[in-house]
């Protein structure tokens, strides 16, 4: 069986999430750094043992799409003040506003999105 993010409309499949995320969590299982995190791979999913508590992105899905607003979106990540998220309507990833969900930011892929997160938790 599949794992799957979200609940019925905005629901996508793990097989789904874009090659750029997929290729950063071979390298990291998800990210915690200076009130940035990127989630990984949600416990019991993986065979990976790890020392530090990494949010799974299932999990943290599950949690933002509560809003009904929100289940168009795919989080990727979340800092103090931002959601980082793949818009399924307008095929675009963003940054928004957290918590009013207001864009911030968009760019054309995740690894652009990936960048200018981390270089707002460096600054």
């Amino acid at each position: 069986m599949e794992a799957t993010v979200g609940r019925n409309e905005g629901e996508f499949k793990a097989s789904s999430l874009p090659k750029q995320y997929l290729n950063f969590l071979h390298i990291v299982n998800g990210l915690q750094f200076n009130g940035l995190n990127i989630y990984g791979v949600d416990k019991g999913l993986s065979d990976i043992k790890s020392e530090e508590s990494i949010e799974g992105i299932i999990e943290m899905n599950e949690l933002w799409h509560e809003n009904a607003e929100m289940k168009k979106y795919i989080f990727f990540g979340d800092a103090d003040i931002s959601w980082y998220c793949y818009d399924m309507d307008e095929n675009m990833y963003m940054e928004l506003d957290k918590p009013s969900g207001t864009i911030v930011s968009s760019f054309d892929d995740f690894d652009f999105m990936l960048k200018n997160a981390l270089e707002m938790a460096l600054s």
